[in-house]
């Protein structure tokens, strides 16, 4: 009771003694009370930890993911410096655009056709 009492802001009053049964419902409300105030806060601290642990993933994989943008452009650029420094004689400096060489730069599997020709037979229509 007088815990009670002072969490009511009462200081110093006086308390006559509770009959048995009255100070063990009273305790009984308290210890209830003080129960479910813990599960509150454990699951609000729960809660948080879950929270703060999905966050430390997430900057973790976008590390991750930065990380391998890097060293994909690092490779990247060491390919270009490698092609750069093995360009024949002749060919235009960095930045410029090189001369035509007559050799078809078309890749494997691309008509080499040039643009504007027909590749389809002779005939004009399909087979019968």
């Amino acid at each position: 009771m007088r815990a009670k009492m002072r969490l009511m802001g009462f200081r110093g009053a006086a308390v006559k003694p509770l009959n048995e049964e009255a100070a063990a419902e009273l305790g009984a409300e308290l210890l209830g009370e003080a129960i479910v105030f813990g599960v509150g806060g454990l699951c609000l601290y729960l809660e948080y930890a879950r929270q703060a642990g999905a966050a430390r993933r997430r900057e973790e994989e976008q590390a991750a993911a930065m990380r391998d943008l890097r060293d994909r452009l690092d490779r990247l650029h060491r390919q270009v410096e490698a092609l750069a420094g093995n360009s024949p004689a002749g060919h235009a400096p960095e930045g410029e655009s090189p001369a035509p060489t007559g050799s078809n730069p078309a890749p494997t599997g691309a008509n080499p056709a040039p643009s504007g020709s027909n590749p389809a037979p002779a005939g004009g229509g399909p087979a019968h």
